[in-house]
């Protein structure tokens, strides 16, 4: 199953499965990658399979920080572009 992100008005939807999460674009702090296998911070919230997919992408806010597990090329740009716009 492919995560898919979304913009509505000032607010970023990541949709996995039956889930959607919506994060306020002027909450994003950081968007970047991560090397590590499940991340360093232990109290993030993890979206997508951690198992078979290469990619995987930080979203850090004001309160929460999201750790997407992803194959799906370029979504850290498209991420950035919301946030920067």
């Amino acid at each position: 199953m492919v995560i898919k992100i979304l913009k509505e008005e000032k607010s970023l939807y990541i949709r996995w499965q039956l889930s959607k999460v919506a994060i306020p674009l002027s909450d994003i702090v950081e968007v970047l990658e991560d090397d590590t296998y499940g991340g360093n911070e232990k109290s993030a919230i993890r979206i997508g399979f951690p198992y078979g997919n290469t990619d995987r992408l930080i979203i850090k806010t004001k309160t929460e920080t999201y750790i997407l597990y992803t194959s799906t090329g370029g979504l850290k740009e498209e991420i950035l572009s919301y946030v920067n716009n």
